[in-house]
């Protein structure tokens, strides 16, 4: 198979076309350009897209990690050549089902291409399963190492061992497996189906011998049970027979009691018939209750008013004064004391003193007798009215503080103010009071009238205790009515509960009170009916489990048939055995052959340096140098080897599984170094004289190489 050209609307693809020639392609881009995208898309328009598949935390599902980035339906289209023909195939998106739709046709005709379907599109053309195809021919770094796989095993081992894939050989162990799967496979199969239906039966019979057993004690059990049951209800008809006789003394003593309590209320229904009716007496009494309560909430009122105030004393300056006169006042004397305070007039009369003194002392020192003598009088005389001056003025001062208390200004006022507030709250506290009692007043009244209509010249009490001894005999009458209605429903509740008196049929032995025989009958008939249910389950399951007799040839004949799958059984074992061994001794061929071939490659890459290469039947590796004396398992080899290694492996595996199909390759010379990523070309070189090669890399060195 050839592939020309791949056309992807693939993750991050849209619409981008990819050419492809016979032979060697080598597709160098940088990372994230889409090689991946591209192999992936091969895989999913060969062999479809998993749609089952679930995302992990770890990894995307197919469907979702190669959905469009556009937006746009997944699809795709490959042109190939096959067996000569040139085909074309398609697949497109569904509704939700990505890739979807397929079809395969012929590119220049367009006939429709019956053999390719979208299940075995992929097995087709290139020859093997998906699986097979993806551990062979298709190389990527990420996974280089071959895993075990049931589909790759049975295509090497038929292939390598028999030289076909018509799988007769595995389908003969299957046949014989399946076979021996059948007559028995663990706890499955005919035999053990067969062996658990003879242990069945015989269990059956088995139960159904028992239960016949206990049926035939229940028989005798529900015998006696009815005995005792007969014996318990002609005890209650002895006991109801005295009962009834105590009856009808209690329907005597009824019938007495019910005529006493009709006299009694004929009394009382005489003695209410010129009374106030009740309803009135309660109202009567309501009243009375709620003018007592009003009466004494107003004595209280009236106790706790409070006393009246005596009229606040005046300051002495104000005694006598209205309150205008004391500001006038106040305001004179503020500004008298203003004047006092700022005037100095005396001072400069003191001055002037003692400026004439001077002026005298010095004439007379100068021997100006006339002139001191002038002066000093003079001066005498101003300090004469100075201290005068100031004296009077202190004076006032002095009678001002006595007058007030206090030399301020400020404390004047504020006695002026102090008194004011006193007298305002006397004057409205006395107002409170005036306005209280003339509203309890009123109240006491109303009150007054109100006692008049309810008592007239009667108190209160007396009259409460007139109506409420109303209410008593009314009382009395509705208890004597109570009572001749509760005495008429008793006596006739007996006379409909008596009963003629039935005399037992059979002599009474028994000494049980009523309870402890009704106890007895109940438990009597609960245990008589549990043991007729259970011995209608046991009859019942007698029934399902059918007839003894049956039972017997059926086990017979079940036994037989243990008897002929045990020798199938054993046939079957002794046949898979034979073929396992003679496939062990096929399969001796299977490792030689491929490791032979993978050793040759690994030769080549390495310059020779690896002569030894041994494969397992679970594909692991095992290489040796020439200067080992030992094989050693890849974890000893470096990453590039261990590349190297798997790298032969999957060519030797893809040239006898995968010859004509391509060789696809995804950074997988990654960890190569430069000589050993030339022989890997030499050997690329080589297979793509007969099938085509695809090498997708991130790197420019392939292509350097090859130039």
């Amino acid at each position: 198979m050839r592939i020309y050209r791949m056309t992807a609307t693939f993750g991050k693809l849209e619409h981008a076309v990819l050419e492809l020639k016979p032979g060697m392609n080598i597709i160098e881009a940088p990372n994230e350009w889409g090689k991946s995208t591209w192999c992936a898309f091969l895989l999913a328009m060969l062999y479809g897209l998993d749609t089952r598949a679930k995302s992990t935390r770890t990894a995307l599902a197919d469907k979702e990690r190669f959905a469009p980035w556009s937006g746009s339906p997944m699809a795709g289209r490959i042109d190939l050549c096959w067996n000569g023909r040139d085909i074309t195939l398609e697949r497109t998106t569904r509704g939700r089902v990505p890739m979807g739709t397929f079809r395969a046709y012929e590119t220049n005709t367009g006939l429709e291409v019956p053999e390719l379907t979208a299940a075995n599109c992929g097995t087709m053309l290139l020859g093997v399963e998906q699986t097979v195809f993806r551990r062979a021919g298709f190389i990527r770094q990420t996974d280089m190492p071959v895993t075990q796989d049931e589909a790759l095993r049975r295509r090497l081992n038929d292939l390598v061992t028999t030289g076909d894939e018509t799988g007769d050989a595995d389908r003969l162990a299957k046949e014989l497996k399946e076979l021996k799967n059948k007559c028995r496979y663990n706890r499955s199969g005919l035999l053990p189906q067969a062996e658990a239906e003879a242990r069945e039966l015989e269990e059956r019979i088995g139960e159904w011998d028992s239960l016949e057993n206990h049926c035939r004690k229940l028989k005798q059990r529900i015998g006696e049970s009815k005995s005792w049951l007969r014996s318990l209800e002609n005890h209650m008809l002895a006991l109801d027979y005295a009962e009834a006789e105590a009856d009808a003394a209690r329907v005597a003593e009824a019938r007495d009691a019910r005529d006493r309590a009709e006299s009694t209320f004929a009394a009382a229904e005489a003695d209410c018939t010129r009374l106030p009716s009740q309803e009135e007496a309660r109202n009567k009494i309501q009243q009375l209750q709620q003018f007592q309560t009003q009466w004494n909430a107003l004595q209280l009122q009236l106790q706790q008013l409070p006393l009246q105030q005596q009229a606040p004393s005046a300051p002495e300056a104000f005694r006598g004064k209205t309150m205008e006169a004391c500001e006038e006042m106040l305001q004179e004397d503020t500004q008298r004391h203003e004047r006092l305070r700022k005037g100095k007039v005396w001072l400069l009369w003191i001055l002037a003193a003692a400026l004439l003194l001077a002026v005298g002392i010095l004439f007379v020192l100068r021997r100006q007798t006339l002139l001191g003598i002038g002066g000093l009088v003079a001066g005498g005389l101003f300090l004469a009215l100075g201290l005068g001056e100031k004296h009077r003025r202190g004076k006032l001062a002095a009678q001002l503080e006595e007058k007030y208390g206090s030399p301020l200004p400020e404390d004047w006022r504020q006695l002026l103010q102090q008194y004011r507030q006193e007298t305002e709250d006397y004057q409205r506290l006395r107002q409170e009071r005036c306005a209280l009692e003339n509203r309890l007043e009123a109240q006491k009244c109303m009150l007054e009238n109100q006692r008049q209509s309810l008592c007239g010249s009667q108190t209160p009490q007396k009259v409460l205790e007139l109506w409420q001894q109303v209410i008593s005999r009314w009382e009395r009458y509705s208890a004597a009515r109570r009572e001749l209605e509760y005495t008429e429903k008793y006596l006739n509740a007996l006379q409909s509960m008596v009963k003629k008196p039935v005399r037992p049929a059979m002599e009474d032995a028994l000494t049980y009170s009523r309870q402890d025989t009704q106890r007895l009958i109940t438990d009597t008939q609960a245990e008589q009916q549990r043991l007729l249910n259970r011995l209608g389950q046991y009859q019942g399951r007698m029934e399902s489990l059918g007839e003894r007799d049956a039972l017997c040839l059926r086990l017979e004949a079940v036994q037989q048939q243990i008897g002929k799958l045990e020798a199938m059984y054993q046939a079957a074992s002794l046949g898979l055995e034979t073929l396992n061994q003679a496939r062990q001794e096929l399969q001796r061929r299977f490792a030689p052959r491929i490791s032979k071939r993978a050793q040759e490659l690994l030769g080549q890459m390495t310059g020779g340096r690896y002569d030894r290469l041994n494969l397992s039947q679970e594909l692991s590796l095992l290489a040796g140098a020439r200067q080992e004396d030992t094989l050693r398992d890849v974890l000893w080899r470096s990453d590039g080897t261990v590349d190297q290694l798997y790298f032969a492996l999957r060519l030797a595996v893809a040239e006898e599984l995968t010859p004509e199909a391509p060789l696809i390759l995804d950074d997988a010379f990654v960890r190569f170094d430069d000589i050993r990523l030339k022989a890997a070309l030499e050997i690329l070189r080589e297979e793509a004289r007969h099938k085509q090669v695809i090498l997708f890399t991130c790197q420019s060195r392939e292509k350097d190489i090859l130039r």
